[in-house]
């Protein structure tokens, strides 16, 4: 489902007499439907690097990124766009929405993209808000009014509406408390009994060890500056 084959990443620093800085070179690995991948290294190794590089918000400068077929790395935007409303799902630390739409509306709307019934979309919406225990009284309201915990719930929720063949997951258990955590790790779980495909980072040792299947050492990716 996700295929990384001689992926690599340079930053320009035009700041700085345009000098060039290699971050990434030669990554190649392969992540299979069902599969969780962990994303391990030190900070500053890459992971952020390589994960924005599979949504596509990063251009590469080499190598190939497929993901349920499609090269993300020569495809047009549109085509980037399809990817991510029907098969690429992206859970991040932090949430970015329109502000003044309500929160069960966030929540629904990747279901109602994709054409889905409102009553079915909803529905969905309004489990995953109870089971991440955000309150009935808030899902009239702007999640952006929200504590950053409450946020975060909320962006896992809209995260894992759909069922995509392929998640992104970027630290999803940072800062819950033990029982949110439980949840997120049971909305991993069948994610991966459901098909999916996953990239994750993993702050969370004992997360990363419950659901990642292996590990990728980003180090091993990094180039050795002269």
């Amino acid at each position: 489902m996700i295929h990384v084959a001689n992926l690599a990443k340079n930053f320009t620093l035009h700041n700085q007499g345009g000098a060039v800085i290699p971050v990434i070179a030669g990554a190649s690995f392969r992540v299979e439907p069902g599969e969780c991948v962990a994303l391990v290294g030190e900070s500053g190794a890459g992971k952020s690097t390589v994960m924005r590089i599979l949504y596509g918000n990063y251009l590469a400068q080499g190598g190939s990124v497929r993901i349920g077929g499609l090269d993300i790395t020569r495809a047009a935007p549109r085509e980037i766009l399809a990817l991510r409303r029907e098969t690429l799902g992206y859970v991040s630390q932090f949430l970015r929405v329109v502000p003044r739409v309500p929160t069960l509306e966030v929540v629904a709307e990747p279901l109602l993209a994709l054409g889905r019934p409102e009553d079915a979309a909803f529905a969905r919406a309004r489990d995953l808000l109870t089971r991440l225990r955000i309150p009935e009284r808030l899902w009239s309201l702007s999640p952006t009014t929200f504590s950053g915990g409450e946020q975060q719930r909320v962006n896992i929720a809209r995260g894992f509406a759909h069922a995509y063949p392929a998640l992104l997951l970027d630290e999803p258990t940072a800062s819950l408390d033990a029982t949110n955590r439980e949840t997120v790790l049971r909305l991993i779980e069948d994610a991966k009994a459901n098909g999916a495909a996953i990239v994750g980072i993993f702050h969370d040792l004992a997360a990363r060890d419950r659901v990642a299947d292996r590990e990728i050492d980003v180090q091993a990716f990094t180039p050795r500056l002269p």
